[in-house]
């Protein structure tokens, strides 16, 4: 037994000598290290804290006033678009859960209108909504919501190294996840029609078949940008706001998204009857064929 143990000894020795890797007696064996690069986890997505009080007092939908004339009034303008995105329309409609909200001006309410909308999808029980600020010369979904200016959407063109994830914000509302405008750049508004753009738009409206994505555009009449962007869009939600925009603007913006297959039109701040309160009209029309639009309420 002896001889053996020194013949075994001797050939370790003959080994090491050879330059071979052999360990040491006393060594223990280590753990390997992983590398920066390896096995690094997956981003999460930072989460963020709504105040709904404030929201509600503002005029916002929010999940804790579901009986408010706001909240009535945006599920009738989500029906059609959630329909239209489902495919349970009369026709199929081609990214229908891509959704653009936009104006012909600023200052006529698309910003309000797309936070409500996405707010009011949030309640629903088979969809999820991300809202995404496109208005990267205006941006305003973040300071609307009380949060301050957060890396996002031209953080994403601007760096392919960057992922959707790292740049998205969850809120306390289960369904409702958010997007910011992202860091301020010179040449915001060409990044927006540029082809990492579309490419990003595209992939996000792939990713998830239960996600509505809402982009708040900039409006059709005072960039280029918004038209390049209404043409990878399902659904394009136009906001109108009563007695201020003119007709001419409203023929004018709505002949540049005309290759969207489905346009609602939103009218803003339009009183009703003898109410006090200040409202929306909503329908559908196709000013090259009926002169305007046919309103539904």
């Amino acid at each position: 037994m002896s001889s053996l143990i020194e013949k075994a000894a001797l050939r370790l020795e003959q080994l090491r000598q050879a330059g071979a890797d052999m360990p040491v007696p006393g060594d223990e064996p280590r753990a390997e290290k992983p590398s920066a690069s390896k096995h690094m986890p997956e981003a999460v997505s930072k989460s963020v804290h709504l105040d709904l009080n404030a929201l509600l007092a503002a005029g916002f939908v929010t999940p804790n006033s579901p009986k408010s004339a706001v909240a009535e009034q945006f599920r009738v303008i989500k029906r059609p678009l959630l329909a239209n995105a489902a495919g349970k329309s009369a026709a199929l409609v081609p990214n229908g859960n891509l959704i653009m909200v936009t104006s012909a001006m600023a200052g006529e309410g698309k910003s309000f209108t797309a936070i409500n909308l996405a707010m009011s999808i949030a309640t629903e029980l088979d969809y999820t909504v991300l809202l995404v600020d496109a208005d990267v010369a205006r941006p305003s979904v973040m300071n609307s919501l009380g949060l301050p200016p957060s890396p996002g959407l031209l953080d994403l063109l601007l760096d392919d190294k960057i992922e959707v994830s790292d740049t998205l914000l969850r809120t306390n509302i289960d369904k409702l996840s958010l997007l910011p405008s992202g860091t301020p750049h010179q040449r915001a508004t060409e990044l927006l029609a540029s082809d990492a753009m579309s490419t990003l738009v595209a992939d996000m409206g792939r990713r998830y078949a239960d996600r509505i994505i809402i982009f708040d555009s900039p409006p059709l009449l005072l960039t280029t940008e918004s038209r390049v962007l209404a043409s990878h869009m399902g659904q394009i939600v136009f906001v109108v706001q009563a007695e201020k925009t003119l007709q001419s603007q409203v023929r004018h913006a709505l002949t540049t998204i005309e290759s969207c297959p489905v346009k609602l039109m939103v009218l803003n701040q339009a009183r009703g009857g003898d109410q006090a309160a200040y409202g929306y009209g909503y329908g559908y029309g196709n000013p090259s064929t009926d002169g305007g639009q046919r309103q539904v309420a």
